[in-house]
């Protein structure tokens, strides 16, 4: 399975796992990223930190430390 970080710009993606621990996993979970969620990969920085993502209709940015712990899965999505 791939890491949010692995992601590429333009593509859509499903959260599969939060790996990490105590407050480090809570702080992701605040901030919108749980289990089924869809992801859009909006902007990555040059040196892929941070990543940009849309999540539950807001934009957030990542730093790649946070993004290696988040498993994600490719999905194919059709525009409206």
């Amino acid at each position: 399975m791939q890491s949010l970080r692995d992601a590429v710009v333009g593509k859509y993606y499903i959260v599969k796992k939060i790996n990490g621990s105590g407050p480090l996993k809570r702080r992701i979970m605040d901030m919108g990223i749980t289990k089924k969620s869809e992801i859009y990969i909006r902007k990555m920085a040059p040196l892929g930190d941070p990543v940009q993502i849309n999540i539950r209709h807001y934009e957030l940015s990542n730093r790649k430390a946070d993004a290696e712990l988040i498993a994600i899965e490719e999905i194919e999505k059709k525009e409206d």
